[in-house]
């Protein structure tokens, strides 16, 4: 990649957060089979994992929400996920994802609440509807490392069953759910987690339908409003 086009990326997020908070995520995606297993990986997850609510929180504070409450979980959620790696305890990541959690689906939220507060379609609206999208994706993915955790078993797979489920997996389950696809060989079992697919499904279903499709709407109105325009113009 050149220089040039270094500098235009960087211009991009500087001006659209979303962008850059989506590209993270996306990254993420790319990334993670390779971190989980060794403890070097681990780190890198622990430290890719602070990059996120980093953005996440610029993200956060370009948009309508109060920036208090993000902050509120985001930094007990770093300071937790610091002491439990130095510590070795991992009975803490459960509360760790909870915070983490919490933060994606406020920031969801908050990127909704930005899309629906006018009646245009800007660059950065459309990055921050795949940016909600993988904040969603990842909350629920949280939501459901903190259920087998709490409640162990939660879900089952076609390999290696009575095992918990991995990050990727989990992640996957989620993709697979929001997007309605329901390609996952993962499978909830526990009312809990069964609970959570169901909440995740409405969830994905009402930002489909309320969300991607008024934006729909917005740019095609404008496309036509232009046309007409330009119409008008020939005319004369």
């Amino acid at each position: 990649m050149t220089a040039y086009a270094i500098r235009r990326w960087l211009v991009v997020f500087k001006h659209h957060p979303s962008a850059l908070l989506l590209a993270i995520q996306l990254l993420g995606v790319l990334l993670y089979p390779a971190m989980e297993d060794t403890q070097a990986g681990r780190a890198m997850f622990g430290a890719f994992g602070i990059l996120v609510l980093s953005v996440a929180l610029w993200v956060v504070n370009r948009s309508p929400l109060v920036n208090w409450v993000a902050w509120l979980l985001a930094m007990p959620a770093v300071v937790i996920s610091i002491f439990g790696a130095l510590s070795g305890r991992t009975d803490l990541v459960a509360l760790v994802h909870l915070l983490e959690g919490a933060l994606y689906l406020y920031t969801a939220f908050g990127l909704i609440a930005y899309m629906l507060r006018d009646h245009k379609v800007s660059l950065d609206e459309l990055f921050a509807a795949g940016a909600t999208f993988t904040l969603l994706a990842w909350a629920f993915a949280f939501s459901y490392s903190v259920c087998q955790q709490w409640y162990p078993q939660s879900f089952i797979a076609a390999v290696h069953a009575d095992q918990p489920r991995s990050w990727v997996e989990l992640l996957f389950l989620s993709f697979s759910t929001l997007s309605g696809v329901g390609l996952s060989d993962i499978i909830p079992i526990r009312p809990q987690a069964r609970a959570l697919v169901m909440l995740e499904q409405f969830a994905g279903v009402m930002y489909i339908a309320l969300v991607v499709s008024r934006l729909i709407g917005l740019a095609t109105v404008r496309v036509n409003a232009n046309g007409a325009r330009a119409d008008r113009e020939d005319s004369r």
